[in-house]
Order: structure tokens, then C-alpha cells, then sequence
């Protein structure tokens, strides 16, 4: 056999061995869908604690549902030192559907499991001590794929309607931000290109204001970018018409970037 016809069949044979290699090594897990309605039970969690929940058609809700059964399918929640209760379960779900529920087709492909642990953490992710001051935390490096969140944090963000904070919302917002490569606070796969430097003056504008308390934004929206973004976006979750009223211009970008036309206070 000449050596013009042995080379075709040898590139042949490596690009199958690579893509075997690459199919056994690097495929995604397939994503799990539904095939039943969600139990009663869980529906009256949502009622009683979830408003953004309350606030859909019915239509919507039952796709809410679906979105929150296919979380939990995917996605395992473990707890540290602490139970998980079916309770926390449907409010993680329901923390990761909110800033995401007019996206059909948005998977979290960047995580594979939530933490709770029993109380805030220190940076060590220890649950003792003096430093304690972690309620939520993306993880990075050995911790990739893993969200971590103080329960009672988790718990507190549904407790209260009125305060503008969510830990987990806020922590989902940053899975968000991060899904084009950098958590940066510009989310480039909500955004078109032509918004994005109005939006990092209004960031820019924004964290000065903060810092000199001039800023409905909490304080810890100065810190950077990244952290305003999560920041606005608890505020826009729990507060939509405050935030209309107080900050017109960050209540649009925030609406189109989440593609949230109705919501209510």
C-alpha cells in the first residue's frame, strides 16, 4: 500500500480515536427532564414563600414549577453540619429560576451542587470563629461547580419581601455573570453590544454615589462591578417598582436584561 493512500486512512483513524477520547472524557452530563407535575405540597411552599412566585398567571406558574422540578433534578443540594429540608430545597430552586425564568433554553451548566452550611463562613468555608462574615459564595478553583450559602441567609431572603437582599438570588446572579468568563458585572450573554459601555458608566456613576451614600444601591454595591450587578439585581427581584421609582434608568437595564415586563411589588 503506498503511502498516499496509508495517510488518509491513519488521519482517519486518529480524528475517531480523538473523538472517542473526547466523548468519554469531556461530554456533558445529559440534562434530566421532568415527567410529572410537582406535588401539591411543594406548590403551597411556593405560595407562601416565594413572592415573585405569587405575583405569575397561572400559566406561568406551572411553568415556574417545571423550571424549579428540573433544577432540583440536575442539581444536588447537600447540607454541611446542618438538614436540608424540603423547604430549602424548593427556595435554592426557586432562588436559581428567578433571574433566569424568561430564558427557556438557560441551563446553570457552571454548577453541579449548593452547600448550606449552618451559619455564615469565613473564608476557609469554617463555621467557627470570629471571621464569619461569608453568607453566600460561588466557588472557584477546587470549589468550581459549587455554590455555597449560609442557610439561614437562604432562609432570610424570603422571610422578608421588603428588605432588598437575597444571598441566593444574589450568588445565582453571579453563576449568571460568570457564564461568558469572567464575573465582571457586565453579563454579555443578557446584554447587546451596544449597551454595554452605558452600562459601565452607569455602574462607574453608580459606586461613586454609593460610597459618598448618595445611592438607594446598598453599600455593598460599591465594592466593584460584579458585586453591583448582584447587588441591583436583588433589589430589582424584591423591589421592581422601588427600584422604577428611585433609579428609572437602572430599572431599565435591569428589565431588559431579564426580559421582566410584569413584575410587582
Amino acid at each position: 500500500m503506498t503511502p498516499v493512500v496509508i495517510l488518509p486512512i491513519v488521519f482517519s483513524v486518529i480524528l475517531v480515536l480523538t473523538y472517542a477520547y473526547y466523548v468519554k472524557f469531556f461530554r456533558t452530563k445529559k440534562w434530566r427532564i421532568p415527567t410529572a407535575k410537582m406535588d401539591k405540597a411543594y406548590k403551597a411552599i411556593l405560595e407562601e414563600t416565594v413572592c415573585f412566585y405569587r405575583n405569575l398567571s397561572p400559566a406561568e406558574k406551572t411553568r415556574f414549577e417545571f423550571k424549579v422540578q428540573s433544577f432540583l433534578l440536575n442539581h444536588e443540594i447537600i447540607g454541611v453540619e446542618c438538614d436540608v429540608s424540603v423547604k430549602d430545597n424548593i427556595l435554592v430552586a426557586a432562588s436559581a429560576v428567578i433571574p433566569v425564568f424568561n430564558f427557556d433554553n438557560w441551563h446553570y451548566s457552571n454548577l453541579d451542587r449548593v452547600l448550606l452550611y449552618p451559619s455564615q463562613f469565613d473564608e476557609h468555608h469554617q463555621v467557627k470563629g470570629k471571621e464569619r462574615v461569608i453568607l453566600g459564595q460561588v466557588g472557584t478553583g477546587d470549589l468550581a461547580g459549587t455554590m455555597v450559602l449560609s442557610k439561614p441567609s437562604l432562609e432570610h431572603g424570603f422571610e422578608n419581601e421588603f428588605d432588598k437582599q437575597n444571598t441566593a438570588i444574589h450568588e445565582f446572579v453571579h453563576l449568571i455573570d460568570m457564564r461568558d468568563g469572567t464575573v465582571d458585572g457586565v453579563p454579555e450573554l443578557l446584554m447587546e453590544r451596544q449597551y454595554v459601555i452605558p452600562w459601565l458608566d452607569l455602574i462607574r456613576t453608580e459606586i461613586l454615589k454609593i460610597n459618598k451614600g448618595k445611592s438607594p444601591i446598598r453599600n455593598y454595591g460599591g465594592t466593584n462591578s460584579a458585586e453591583f450587578f448582584a447587588v441591583a439585581a436583588e433589589f430589582f427581584f424584591e423591589r421592581p417598582k422601588l427600584l422604577a421609582k428611585k433609579h428609572p434608568e437602572l430599572y431599565g437595564f435591569m428589565r431588559e436584561m431579564f426580559g421582566e415586563k410584569h413584575l410587582m411589588d
